[in-house]
């Protein structure tokens, strides 16, 4: 098998090949360019399918309706430590960004403060967004919905999403100890979309068909169901995140919304929820040496990683050698400019 033609970029470069393509597309400034900084992010991480190869889903979800690439979000402040963030059916990333600016202030002023958001968007990697928090010394949660594609065990029909939750910590040094992301399927739905596109299997254990039962075709999953993670666990972290995410923010239900693929159902009015606190306001000024002794406690052992190294250390790679990115991707994008 011939191997994939490839193109080596800077973070730099990645930024402004996102931030044109969503521009071209229509995409105000505003909302172009938080979108393209997370794009590079992310590309830096390795997380390739949450990268670069959905600038063109988001350039043809502006094109025809889906999301509103010019929408201006609204803040309200309902309660003194909580804000609202209506996104207008725009991108989630300049709704967070714009309930961030007021979020952390708030947090550090009465020690706990919340931001959901709403009428919203696929927000991409949703650790990108905790982990500013942590890195403004906070620890950040957060929760987000997205279109039902996991059925309750015992189940056929999808009712609640992949629905990733993160949860980052600061280190007490102005950077990230641990960094937790992971979604109630076994695997990102973009991953067994990825293995559609390219033409290849997925391992058994990704999905479901629509009859119920595993498949290792990628087409057949994207008819049926995503495997939860741990079966009925897997199921109750997706009801958590979708309490969270939908119920707690008034977004559409995941049942409700429409896909985050194709052109079809409109803007999906998804939602995500964030919690941040400071640590100095519950620990007595422990947390910094709590969370060093816990991570010390777990790199001490042989081959052990921290939830986040490697998504670190692909960072620091990316910072110094740039990211290689598939041609093909590449070539959809230009063609958008």
């Amino acid at each position: 098998m011939t191997a994939p033609q490839t193109e080596t970029l800077t973070l730099a470069e990645i930024e402004t090949l996102a931030y044109d393509a969503l521009i071209a597309a229509g995409t105000s400034p505003d909302s172009a360019r938080p979108l393209a900084i997370a794009t590079a992010a992310t590309e830096a991480e390795g997380i390739a399918s949450h990268g670069l190869a959905y600038i063109p889903v988001y350039c043809e979800h502006v094109t025809c309706g889906k999301v509103d690439g010019r929408a201006v979000p609204v803040l309200t402040r309902p309660r003194p430590g909580v804000i609202c963030a209506d996104a207008g059916t725009g991108f989630a990333h300049p709704a967070i960004a714009a309930g961030f600016a007021e979020l952390m202030p708030l947090a550090r002023e009465q020690g706990i403060a919340a931001l959901a958001v709403r009428n919203s968007y696929n927000c991409g990697v949703l650790g990108f967004h905790t982990r500013q928090l942590a890195l403004n010394g906070l620890l950040g949660m957060g929760f987000t919905n997205a279109p039902a594609s996991i059925a309750p065990v015992g189940g056929r029909r999808p009712v609640v999403g992949t629905n990733p939750f993160s949860i980052a910590a600061p280190d007490g040094n102005g950077g990230v100890a641990v960094l937790i992301d992971q979604s109630a399927s076994v695997i990102a739905k973009s991953e067994i979309m990825k293995h559609a596109r390219e033409g290849l299997p997925i391992p058994e254990g990704w999905g479901l068909g629509p009859d119920g039962q595993p498949t290792t075709d990628p087409a057949i999953a994207l008819k049926g169901s995503m495997a939860p993670s741990g079966g009925y666990k897997g199921v109750g972290v997706a009801l958590l995140v979708e309490i969270m995410a939908a119920a707690m923010t008034g977004a559409t239900l995941g049942v409700d919304a429409s896909p985050f693929s194709g052109t079809a159902g409109g803007p999906p009015k998804t939602g995500q929820f964030f919690i941040a606190i400071d640590p100095e306001a519950t620990s007595s000024s422990f947390f910094a040496e709590r969370i060093q002794a816990l991570v010390a406690e777990i790199h001490d052992q042989p081959g052990v990683r921290v939830p986040g190294d490697g998504r670190a250390a692909q960072r620091n790679r990316a910072m110094k050698r740039g990211v290689v990115v598939n041609a093909a991707t590449l070539a959809k994008i230009r063609a958008l400019l």
